[in-house]
């Protein structure tokens, strides 16, 4: 069992959802998911919060997706589908919550870690942070519906096909570039920086923001086309299942279309 956890904390009106699991690059458990969700109701009313801070701790990785052993249980394409609305909700507290939230991204920002960055309003990191989701290289899963809006919202279409058909992780200075992150800062000046956008996110009005950000979401999953079928036939192959084991193992993956 996974000994990590998300812990909260806040110093004035800037919150701090703190990602530790350093063993696993702070992969997530699902144990993790759900703490995740139970902080992020529990803030959401919080007026006095004028932004949160996601971030990974110990400085080597945001998020390095979720943990593998997890998937051990599913037997079936229903399971997928059921999982991948689990997780679309926990996102989606984060990026309902009506304070202006960063994700502060120090190194891996992979599979869940890349959603998650992806969930927050602005995005700062370090100059060697990498970016991807690299499902059909690992375990051979997909995304859902959101999943992929969210990829494409923000990576844009041809981004997102490099890091899902290649499995390519993208460079901070590519993303910064695409205007996808806010600032690539070098680690010596790090926390300066972050508090620095905290402070001028802080300074917004409150309403504002919140009304700016839900109505950009609204656009981006406006009209979202159902893709459980496309779930439930990844989930449920042979290839799904193979995927896990073998990534367990660190055996190579042998992929049939099955």
């Amino acid at each position: 069992m996974s000994s990590g956890q998300v812990l909260f904390s806040r110093k004035g009106a800037v919150g701090q959802i703190l990602f530790d699991n350093q063993a696993s690059l702070n992969a997530l458990s699902f144990g993790m998911w759900r703490q995740l969700g139970a902080i992020c109701q529990e803030i959401s009313t919080d007026r006095t919060l004028r932004v949160v801070v996601l971030r990974g701790a110990g400085g080597k990785a945001f998020v390095a997706g979720t943990e593998i052993d997890d998937f051990l249980t599913f037997d079936d394409g229903d399971r997928g589908v059921d999982y991948e609305a689990e997780m679309d909700s926990y996102v989606g507290l984060v990026e309902t919550l009506p304070m202006i939230t960063i994700a502060a991204v120090e190194g891996w920002a992979v599979g869940g870690g890349l959603a998650l960055s992806c969930a927050c309003d602005l995005r700062i990191a370090t100059p060697s942070s990498r970016f991807g989701s690299p499902l059909g290289r690992s375990i051979g899963n997909c995304l859902s519906a959101k999943g992929y809006a969210r990829m494409a919202a923000h990576l844009g279409i041809a981004q997102a096909k490099r890091v899902l058909l290649l499995g390519e992780m993208l460079t901070a200075d590519e993303l910064l570039s695409h205007g996808v992150l806010t600032k690539v800062v070098e680690p010596e000046a790090f926390e300066q920086a972050l508090d620095d956008l905290c402070l001028r996110a802080s300074e917004n009005a409150p309403l504002t923001s919140q009304a700016s950000k839900t109505a950009l979401w609204r656009i981006v999953y406006a009209n979202l086309p159902n893709t459980d079928d496309l779930t439930r036939l990844v989930y449920g192959s042979a290839d799904f299942r193979s995927g896990v084991r073998k990534f367990l193992n660190k055996e190579p993956r042998v992929w049939t279309g099955g």
